[in-house]
């Protein structure tokens, strides 16, 4: 019997750059719109990225002294998770506007590489910490109508995020898939840590904000996953060994999940 393959995708800075086109500009449309005296610049939202889900970097405010020099924040807990609550539907609807436009660059090879799965009968999820709607709509934005063939596993709906490995573990349960068979695509270190906690096999492709990371954990590390006649695939870390050319294919990726497998048997 054909043994099952799964291919697991982080959304943001995976399946698009999202950070820099999509959140960071709703955020600030968010403040805006809202009358609040707040903006993040690009370098200062690199760094609230070290924080995992929307919500969290907009509580960490909270705590920011520039911040609170300028925004006067209620006092009871109550009242600022009602704040932050609104706060976060109202960059939501924002940032599925942004991601509707078109303008958000999607990643080179996504689109080919989930085509390669789907053919070749990998099972598809995407395993993310951000709101639903925002995964959903950048999924169907990368990929277009293969969105319906995915298991997305996304929001509060595990309870500790990246890199706590809750939510890909919840992941290979709805697939009914084991980690060593399966593989996922992060581009981050909380991401990489997600995964490698729950065993499964990592591939990494750099963006924007997390070039200079620690990927220590990861099987292979490239620029991005390539594309015929596009972008190629450039390798700056390659534990697994895996074999490529001008881009990851799933080949690439079948070799990745076996010597992980061999890395972790016993002698």
């Amino acid at each position: 019997m054909k043994m099952k393959r799964g291919l697991l995708f982080d959304c943001d800075g995976v399946l698009g750059d999202t950070e820099p086109y999509g959140h960071l500009v709703a955020f600030n449309q968010m403040w805006k719109k809202l009358g609040v005296p707040w903006e993040w610049s690009k370098e200062g939202y690199g760094v609230k990225l070290k924080i995992a889900g929307g919500k969290e970097r907009m509580a960490s405010l909270f705590r920011d002294a520039d911040f609170l020099a300028h925004v006067t924040v209620p006092e009871g807990e109550e009242e600022r998770k009602s704040l932050i609550a609104r706060w976060h539907k109202e960059k939501t609807d924002l940032y599925e506007q942004i991601i509707s436009s078109g303008v958000v660059p999607t990643r080179p090879g996504i689109r080919r590489i989930s085509k390669e799965a789907l053919q070749a009968g990998w099972k598809l999820a995407v395993a993310s910490t951000s709101a639903p709607k925002s995964v959903e709509a950048m999924l169907q934005h990368a990929v277009g109508e293969m969105a319906s063939e995915f298991t997305v596993v996304c929001g509060d709906v595990v309870k500790a995020k990246k890199p706590a490995p809750d939510i890909y573990n919840l992941a290979l349960e709805q697939m009914g898939l084991a980690a060593h068979d399966c593989v996922a695509i992060e581009d981050s270190r909380n991401g990489v840590l997600a995964a490698y906690g729950a065993g499964i096999p990592v591939v990494v492709t750099v963006s924007e904000y997390t070039v200079e990371e620690d990927f220590r954990e990861a099987d292979l590390v490239v620029d991005s996953l390539g594309d015929p006649g596009g972008p190629t695939a450039r390798v700056l870390a390659n534990p697994s060994g895996a074999e490529l050319d001008k881009y990851v294919t799933l080949e690439t990726l079948a070799t990745v999940v076996e010597h992980s497998t061999a890395r972790k048997s016993p002698a």
